[in-house]
């Protein structure tokens, strides 16, 4: 079979496109550590409150060492429960210091919702059944908002949080 010139160089130039890509991504994946979302860690989302992470008294900011910190919440009907404050009002601002570690842990109760800081990268999908987790070290002081980038069902838009860097 006979290839036409510029037929060898299209496929010449297709392989080499898939070459590098696939190269692009095990860069990020072996060399940077972008790894896909894992679903090593499972939950019954009809009793999220029987995992400790989720249970009332767990839910929202921590410190859990100098500049580490971590945040529970829980994904349902609209509402990113971060738990309560002392007068036992609804949080809906996380405030953390500037270059501190924050270890976000989410479960949704319902249906798949989407967990952004936006102006961060942290950016997660929170799917029933699954604990999500992200890292993210708080670099940029602000305020930041956090959205549910997931359509979740007629009430979306009401969902969302701050978080404030400091």
């Amino acid at each position: 079979m006979h290839l036409h010139k510029y037929e060898k160089v299209w496929l010449a130039f297709g392989m080499a496109s898939l070459i590098i890509f696939l190269l692009v991504i095990g860069f990020a994946a072996f060399w940077k550590g972008t790894h896909p979302q894992s679903h090593l860690e499972t939950i019954d989302q009809n009793n999220v409150e029987a995992h400790d992470s989720f249970k009332p008294e767990n839910l929202g900011l921590t410190e859990v060492a100098d500049g580490k910190y971590k945040v529970n919440m829980v994904a349902s009907a609209f509402n990113y429960d971060f738990g309560v404050d002392k007068d036992e009002k609804p949080v809906k601002t996380i405030r953390v210091p500037q270059g501190s570690t924050v270890l976000f842990t989410i479960t949704s109760k319902d249906v798949v919702h989407g967990f952004q800081v936006a102006g961060t990268n942290v950016n997660m999908m929170v799917e029933p059944g699954h604990i999500s987790r992200y890292e993210a070290v708080m670099k940029n002081k602000g305020e930041f908002t956090i959205v549910c980038n997931e359509y979740c069902g007629i009430g979306h838009h009401q969902m969302f949080g701050k978080v404030e860097v400091y």
